[in-house]
This record gives structure tokens, sequence and C-alpha cells, in this order.
């Protein structure tokens, strides 16, 4: 990892691109040398992150492949939009993205939100997907399917309640917090070594942006409506591209034990655990997981 250089110098080329209206960033790096039989990568970051969180992964996948990473709208340093928020809607930016900028089959990469992103966007366009790469796989149904139908209306009620804005306004105020995002981020990973002064830059900085409160509002409403997202189960049994599903043993934030229950669905889907490891692998391993993501790309040309 080169430390010695600041993370917005080891993410590549940043670029801005309007999308539906919207500022989006993202980046990119390409080999020095030519490798014409190498898939494309995109990078998706997880919720509340951004391509910083890529920036000891970008350099090291992109010796090999042209790598993209993406802000998805409403992070990092794309828009902060007050729009109609769904895993749906951030299909749709990397969709057109793919369209604008590679037009040839690509391995998306994703950790927690972005790995769901790449799951449905390999079912929703796949002549865009020829392989995934997911980390810490979440399920917004999960919770749905799991209450009696008699519990439906109660828990939509309590939503509504805890997603008015008089609650969320002091609230993203107090979580954007440094001080509070270092006691999240201790959650999400298991080796504190990992949880640096340029990590807690790279999620702080975001949330002072113009518009942040109000699309941290609309995003937690988004959230825990029942369009947010498709159903993981209902997805995997349609795709027939290889994928691979890797999850820190000591995830906190999404049980690890989804990942053999997803692997009932898709035999093509591999599973590899990772032990000491949190939500976030591809940051506090990522010397391991670069060379795991390389590797397995290899093995599936």
């Amino acid at each position: 990892m080169l430390t010695g250089l600041s993370w917005q110098q080891r993410v590549g080329n940043q670029r801005d691109w309007v999308w539906r209206g919207w500022q989006i960033r993202y980046t990119y790096i390409r080999p020095d040398h030519n490798c014409q039989n190498a898939p494309p990568l995109i990078l998706l970051h997880g919720f509340g992150a951004s391509i910083g969180h890529w920036r000891h992964n970008l350099e090291v996948l992109g010796k090999s492949h042209t790598v993209y990473a993406l802000d998805m709208i409403g992070f990092g340093a794309s828009e902060k939009a007050s729009a109609n928020y769904s895993v749906a809607l951030w299909v749709e930016q990397v969709y057109q993205f793919w369209q604008e900028f590679i037009r040839q089959p690509v391995i998306l990469v994703g950790n927690s939100i972005g790995s769901l992103i790449s799951l449905v966007a390999a079912a929703a366009h796949p002549d865009m997907v020829q392989g995934i790469v997911m980390m810490s796989l979440p399920d917004p149904n999960l919770e749905q399917e799991a209450l009696p139908a008699f519990l439906h209306p109660v828990v939509r009620g309590i939503k509504s309640i805890i997603a008015s804005p008089l609650l969320l306004k002091p609230l993203f105020k107090l979580v954007r917090k440094p001080s509070v995002l270092r006691s999240w981020v201790s959650l999400a990973y298991a080796n504190p070594n990992a949880i640096t002064e340029e990590l807690i830059d790279i999620l702080a900085g975001p949330p002072q942006d113009r518009g942040s409160t109000r699309a941290f509002i609309a995003l937690f409403k988004a959230s825990i409506g029942t369009d947010f997202s498709p159903s993981v189960k209902k997805i995997l049994p349609n795709l027939t591209i290889p994928m691979l599903l890797i999850w820190g043993q000591k995830d906190r934030f999404v049980p690890p034990v989804l990942a053999s229950e997803f692997a009932r669905y898709n035999e093509k889907l591999e599973i590899l655990y990772l032990e000491d490891v949190g939500h976030c692998p591809h940051d506090e391993c990522p010397e391991l997981l670069n060379q795991v993501i390389l590797d397995w790309i290899q093995g599936n040309r």
C-alpha cells in the first residue's frame, strides 16, 4: 500500500459526469501495458462510503485491468440529490455509465449495498456483466419475509414515525460527527488498526456537502420502504454467470450465516469466508482481497 500518498492520489483519474442532470463522480485507472483480454472492472462502494474506500485496491487491480469506480448518487462526491432512491436507481446509474464509457462486458465488484447493486445489475443487464464479486451481501427483504403478515402495517407505522424529518435532521447532525463515525466504523471493522484518520476523513467529508441532510432523509425513507430492493433469493436462481461471495466471519452488520443460505439458490455461487475480518474486507485486508479477486477472474476466463 502506498501510504505516503494521499487517498486522492491513489484512486486514479477522477472525473465528473452528468447523469439525468445530476453530477456524478467517477474514477478510472488503465494498465501501463496492453491487456486486451482482461475484462474491465467496476467497483461499487457500500452505504455511506465512496471511491476513497477503494484506495487500497484501485492501483493494484489497475495493473492488469482497466478499473472504474463510481460514487453512487447521494454518496461521496456525487450530487446529494433529493431523489427517489432505490437499488434500481443505482443500477441504472451503473448501466448508463457503462453504456457511455465502456460498452464491453465487465466484472462488477461490490461491498455491502454495492454487492446488492452488482447482483441486481447482473440480472437486469446481462449484456453488461460477465461476472460479479460480492462482499457482505445484504437482503433488505429478509425482515419483511420473517415477520407475520399481520405485523406488516404495525412495522410500517413505526418506520414512518422514525423517518420524520423532525427526528432525522438532528440524528444526521449527530452521526456525521467524526467521533460518532469512528464508533460506528469500529463495529464494521474487526481490525482496529484498519480504522485510520484517513478512513474517517473519507467517511466524514461527504456528509458536510450541500444538500447532504436532504439526501440523508430521502435515503433513509427509501431504505425502509418495501420497494427499495428486489429479493436476493428471487434473483440468484436466474443467474448463470460466475459469482464469488466473500464474507468476513466477524461481520457484525450482515450475518455471515446468510452466505450458506444464499448458496442454496445457485450452485454457481462460490463462497469464501475470511477469518478475523469484518464488513469491509477490501479495506481491512486489501492485499489478500486484491489477490483473491485477480486469481478468481483468471480462473474464470
